[in-house]
């Protein structure tokens, strides 16, 4: 490969936003805009429902291989055709080699278990998803191997304002609320299935398991508001569009959002746990508004307070750019806005029944109450 890919560090708290860049190769190179054809042009064929407004309903696949945040090192939210070029021709080399058979005779695999640092985000996603004793085989993962595009420009975030690309900082005081809560044995609803993703005995209560590990709510806020990329598998979207409602379903669990067209939000004394979410149309932009959130999803360690704002834009006639601009006083001092691309598919979107007939959730739980009582009579004497 002529193009030396980027290494990638690579610190997180849920195994989800953010990566960092080992060299500067990446550099803030901005190239020209590629000719695109007239708005007009692209626009002319989209499919548009009985009150005028454009249809988004249909099925779409949002899989990439672009982080929600810039990697560190990286000055620029675009990207050159060669860098581009390099990351997205090492992964698509890299899932090939990982889809190969695997040879019978093969070395085991270093003590410890792999600890190499991955050069794509996807690489980095999938071991710390699995941990250092690995995950799915990678029959299973169906990651993006393409960088997004908007505006004719491959995108090194998805993150787009502030400047840098990064998620503002947090308020010291959300900061606090945050270890508040992870100090009393909790883990934050949106984290993964990882131990490190929460305290000492987070994961050793039922009770105490989050949502999105109890396939509650989609992994890596795929539910959204923001939805995101779920970056392993199960990629689709779908839209159902009325005059007075649109639903918006994730194939990743299973969550299935309500807007309600042109109506007030609820009282603030009724929260849910994707929020409350309302709809108008922006000339030809649907704008999608999402307050009265509850603590009992925390996303990004934002809270109650948090206000999603989502605009679902046809920029052609298979094509959905969506933005999102995520504010909370409580958390940030800023608001911050990220945008991609839905592309229309004709695959079909499955049921995913994640825990359904989980029976090996209660034999761990058994089978620690046991190990507990035959600890207590060791140190009683008592077998």
């Amino acid at each position: 490969m002529r193009n030396r890919t980027s290494g990638f560090i690579v610190s997180v708290a849920v195994a989800a936003v953010a990566m960092g860049v080992t060299d500067g190769s990446l550099a803030a190179q901005t190239p020209a805009k590629s000719a695109a054809k007239p708005a007009a042009a692209r626009l002319a064929n989209i499919k548009r429902a009985p009150d005028g407004h454009p249809d988004l309903t249909g099925t779409y696949d949002v899989a990439t291989m672009t982080p929600v945040e810039r990697p560190s090192g990286v000055k620029s939210l675009t990207l050159t055709k060669e860098e581009a070029a390099a990351l997205e021709m090492y992964e698509a080399e890299r899932q090939k080699k990982n889809d190969a058979p695997l040879e019978a005779d093969r070395q085991a695999p270093p003590v410890g278990g792999e600890t190499t640092t991955g050069k794509s985000y996807l690489e980095f996603l999938e071991r710390a998803g699995g941990g250092v004793v690995g995950g799915y085989n990678n029959f299973w993962l169906a990651g993006g191997t393409q960088l997004i595009v908007v505006d004719g420009q491959k995108r090194s975030s998805l993150v787009m304002d502030p400047p840098d690309g990064r998620i503002p900082p947090m308020k010291p005081e959300a900061r606090q609320r945050n270890a508040r809560f992870a100090a009393g044995g909790a883990v934050a609803p949106d984290a993964s299935e990882s131990a490190a993703s929460g305290p000492p005995g987070a994961f050793d209560g039922p009770e105490l398991r989050p949502l999105a590990e109890r396939c509650l709510l989609g992994f890596g806020n795929t539910s959204g508001p923001p939805t995101l990329p779920n970056y392993f598998y199960n990629n689709l979207k779908q839209i159902v569009q009325t005059r007075d409602t649109v639903v918006l379903l994730n194939e990743m669990v299973h969550d299935a959002r309500v807007v309600r067209m042109n109506a007030e939000h609820a009282p603030p004394t009724i929260r849910k746990w994707m929020g409350d979410s309302v709809g108008r149309w922006d000339g030809d932009t649907l704008v999608v508004d999402t307050t009265n959130f509850t603590t009992k999803t925390r996303y990004n360690g934002s809270s109650e307070n948090l206000h999603v704002v989502e605009r679902f834009t046809k920029t052609d006639a298979n094509t959905i750019l969506y933005r999102f601009t995520v504010e909370d006083p409580t958390t940030w001092d800023r608001s911050w806005t990220g945008e991609y691309p839905w592309r229309a598919t004709d695959e079909k979107l499955y049921e995913y029944a994640c825990h359904e007939g989980n029976y090996s959730l209660g034999g761990m739980l058994r089978g620690a109450r046991q190990k507990e009582a035959e600890d207590a009579a060791k140190k009683t004497g008592k077998q």
